[in-house]
């Protein structure tokens, strides 16, 4: 299990080392276009696993987005304060 602030420094070191056998890299390499329709794909399946399938799909389908969102926010130059002083 890790926290939310965990897993984006964990995303940002993935990032930073380029390792082309990552997930994460090679979803980054493809720009924010390509991981913003990843955010909108899994906000989706989140709202239609929340509708239909019950806690254990929803909370699922909901770490996705998270891990999306982050990606998205690295692809943009987003770090945590900014979102954070947001809130």
């Amino acid at each position: 299990m890790k926290t939310f602030d965990e897993l984006y420094a964990e995303l940002a070191r993935k990032a930073a080392h380029g390792d082309e056998d990552s997930g994460t890299v090679r979803l980054l390499a493809r720009g924010v276009h390509a991981v913003g329709k990843k955010v909108v794909e899994e906000a989706a399946e989140s709202w239609m696993a929340a509708e239909y399938e019950g806690p254990e799909r929803t909370a699922e389908e909901i770490s996705q987005l998270l891990y999306h969102v982050q990606v998205l926010m690295l692809a943009a130059n987003v770090s945590l304060d900014d979102v954070y002083r947001r809130l």
